[in-house]
């Protein structure tokens, strides 16, 4: 099994890159810290591409569904985009109906990233990538800094290694938006994908999406995956949001452990994924919006319920709900976070 790290240009100043175990086979770019392609064998050792993204490069720089790309500063929602620290009220972009989404019109997801170093040991391949945020930015306080580094190992693990660093305090919560269909688009809607997650409450929403920092459990809801359960079976319940987009608080003893998240898979093709974090959340978003318009790299246009984002994260809002976990980087402190995506097959 070789491990092999490859980038390069793809025009001017736009990067791809390209991480291989052999086996899985990660593609990405620059702009936005996207994971472009992720190559993965189903049970018979065909290879697919099992994640949402574009043929051409260049519509990462607008890429209206987040496709694959790193979101922040701050994941999710944060109501009317306004928030009180320390004193100072802090007025953000609004760029979803009246609230801020994403880190706002320009988050993470719009920049240019740097390349700043390729890993190749022998047990995993890797990039670095960097970029900053100037304060004032979006409305955020403090001039943040930040790498984002993705590792391949030989045990078809994909890590994806967070780390910023501010002189002001301010919200931090940071993501990675890919979007997985494991039967590589050939089954057009993921209703037969089976998930299961580590979670007995979620956050509770407002009409306007907005967490209401109420907690409340989902037993005898759609939303229970404690145990493994097809992603059709319930999602015509949830009309108000036209499927799954919800986010639900996982079952931890320790906040500082990596625990696992999720665990998803598609029995036509035997594929498998498992989510492990150190995060206290994840939203589950099903594509509720996708309409067929975007054809993707597959060559298949992406429909509604077309593919299954898990985004690690804090919980969101959490800077206006003070008995939320607290998600504020101060100067001094180092903001480091783990998501690991590993795959396999159905045993």
């Amino acid at each position: 099994m070789k491990l092999t790290t490859w980038c390069g240009d793809y025009e001017g100043t736009i990067k791809q890159a390209k991480l291989s175990n052999g086996i899985i086979t990660v593609e990405l770019t620059n702009i936005g810290c996207s994971i472009t392609a992720l190559h993965v064998p189903d049970k018979n050792g065909v290879a697919a591409n099992i994640v949402a993204g574009f043929a051409d490069l260049h519509q990462y720089k607008e890429n209206p569904d987040y496709f694959g790309c790193v979101v922040g500063r701050f994941t999710n929602r944060i109501t009317n985009g306004q928030f009180q620290l320390n004193g100072t009220q802090y007025q953000l972009s609004v760029n979803d109906g009246n609230n801020h989404l994403h880190g706002g019109w320009m988050g993470f997801n719009k920049k240019l990233w740097e390349v700043q170093e390729l890993i190749e040991t022998e047990n995993e391949c890797g990039i670095v990538f960097a970029t900053s945020s100037a304060h004032e930015e979006e409305g955020y306080p403090g001039n943040v800094s930040l790498t984002v580094t993705y590792l391949l190992d030989r045990n078809n693990q994909l890590q994806i290694l967070y780390q910023a660093k501010t002189d002001k305090s301010t919200p931090i919560s940071l993501t990675n938006h890919s979007y997985f269909n494991l039967s590589g688009f050939t089954n057009p809607v993921i209703y037969d994908h089976v998930l299961s997650v580590s979670a007995w409450e979620y956050t509770a929403k407002s009409a306007s999406n907005t967490a209401t920092g109420e907690i409340l459990p989902v037993a005898g809801t759609a939303l229970d995956f404690r145990l493994p359960k097809r992603i059709g079976n319930d999602i015509g319940e949830l009309t108000v949001d036209n499927g799954y987009d919800h986010n639900f608080i996982l079952k931890r003893a320790n906040s500082k452990y990596i625990i696992k998240a999720a665990t998803m898979s598609e029995p036509a093709s035997g594929r498998v994924i498992t989510v492990y974090t150190d995060k206290p959340a994840m939203q589950l978003y099903t594509g509720n919006f996708w309409n067929g318009k975007i054809t993707g790299r597959q060559n298949i246009p992406y429909e509604k319920h077309g593919g299954v984002a898990l985004e690690t994260q804090a919980f969101p809002d959490s800077p206006n709900h003070p008995h939320f976990p607290e998600a504020i980087l101060h100067p001094g402190e180092v903001y480091l976070s783990t998501t690991i995506y590993e795959f396999g097959i159905l045993g």
